[in-house]
């Protein structure tokens, strides 16, 4: 039988979103580069907000807008991780 959702607190992908939030800011606090770091740190934590904020809202239409936005986010995390590990990378091969 399946729980009910019925905040958003019960949303698996709240929950991954919110994980994610506490690994970069735990892998980032290091990077001595402000903006890069911040920048990436918003990103995170916005994956959970905007699952947060169109969950709230009550419209499918709403929610589906700010999942999109979420996904989004996600996606320039993922961007900005995998730009980090070419850099890495090259400068392990020079």
């Amino acid at each position: 039988m399946n729980t009910p959702i019925v905040k958003f607190e019960d949303l698996i992908a709240w929950q991954k979103a919110q994980d994610l939030a506490v690994e970069v800011y735990g892998t980032f606090a290091m990077i001595r580069d402000f903006d890069f770091r911040s920048q990436t740190r918003s990103a995170a934590i916005s994956v959970s907000n905007n699952i947060a904020e169109g969950f709230d809202l009550r419209s499918k239409k709403d929610f589906m807008r700010f999942l999109n936005i979420a996904r989004n986010s996600c996606n320039e995390v993922t961007k900005i991780i995998v730009g980090l590990i070419r850099a890495i990378e090259k400068q392990l091969n020079t």
